[in-house]
């Protein structure tokens, strides 16, 4: 009961102590934004920096929500506190995200070292919510040691989540190939770590062969003289899932020691700043540009009887930009 408190510095003091009711109270004020969400990135920030993160991305239907699941099981036998971001499609109704966490992951729904939370895309700003680091840094706050950051992998969220985790994880299934070549300009260039999924399938040997191909002809330069593993997995019978946590941890052994990481956080912090500015800007210059302004100058740039770079001066013309 203690979690009805409204006051984010009394439920940020109750979620380290392990209440799951205020931390999860604390993460739909930071989706909610506004003053609350404020508060909780300033009390949540210098008590960070010591969780990893690490994305799975992946086209639809690759079996991402149960090797995620699994990867859970692989974890807390490691006696690690894990959590979990579903970064979930927006329902066009509430806004809210379509589908359920507990759907997805049931078997560790009632395990106290797991925490599970679906958060909606929204679309600020393109795919990802912004809200979401600020969501990773409070799970970090709390002491989750972990945090898995699973997308359903539609559109540019594929790439956008590479930019919020430490490590990326792509999974593909078997007989991937022309998807390969149709998806190399995204999902590609963002692997640290490949996964084909359902590896008790035809078309394994095949894919792997076409991931390595194109490995090959890609520029890998911004990874050091890291080549992404390709590792095969049947996440439904927990197979192969240690050997992609060791991936990982190489991975992870691996920045940490050329400091890739630190370049790597540090560059998402910097862009993270960028889209707050630019959404604070969009709020203020909202804020000014009273009545139907708004629309008329959004309504002329349609119409062509203005271009968007005047229209955008008319916009942030009270903001001073």
């Amino acid at each position: 009961m203690a979690a009805r408190s409204r006051d984010p510095e009394e439920l940020l003091g109750q979620a380290r102590g392990g209440d799951r009711a205020a931390l999860a109270r604390l993460l739909s004020m930071v989706e909610r934004g506004g003053d609350d969400a404020r508060t909780i990135s300033r009390l949540v920030y210098a008590l960070g920096g010591t969780a990893y993160t690490v994305g799975l991305t992946g086209a639809p239907g690759a079996g991402k929500s149960t090797l995620t699941s699994a990867l859970i099981g692989h974890l807390r036998g490691m006696q690690q506190e894990v959590a979990v971001l579903a970064i979930d499609p927006t329902s066009p109704f509430s806004g809210g995200a379509i589908l359920g966490d507990r759907v997805r992951m049931q078997d560790h729904a009632l395990d106290a070292g797991v925490f599970i939370r679906s958060m909606a895309t929204r679309g600020h700003l393109g795919g990802l919510s912004l809200a979401t680091p600020e969501a990773i840094r409070l799970l970090d706050a709390v002491g989750r040691q972990t945090v898995l950051v699973e997308t359903v992998g539609v559109g540019q969220v594929e790439v956008e989540i590479a930019g919020k985790a430490d490590t990326t994880v792509v999974v593909v299934n078997p007989g991937w190939g022309d998807s390969v070549q149709a998806n190399k300009a995204g999902l590609m260039e963002i692997a640290d770590v490949f996964v084909i999924n359902k590896a008790d399938r035809k078309g394994v040997e095949e894919t792997r062969r076409d991931l390595d191909l194109m490995l090959d002809l890609s520029d890998l330069s911004e990874l050091g003289d890291w080549r992404p593993p390709i590792i095969a997995t049947v996440a439904a019978e927990n197979k192969g899932v240690d050997e992609l946590w060791d991936a990982v941890t190489r991975h992870r052994a691996h920045i940490e020691g050329n400091g890739f990481l630190a370049k790597r956080r540090d560059s998402r912090l910097r862009d993270e700043l960028r889209h707050i500015v630019a959404r604070r800007l969009e709020i203020k210059a909202r804020e000014i540009c009273t009545g139907d302004r708004w629309d008329q100058l959004a309504h002329e740039v349609l119409d062509r009887s203005t271009d968007p770079w005047t229209a955008a001066d008319e916009m942030l013309k009270g903001v001073g930009a």
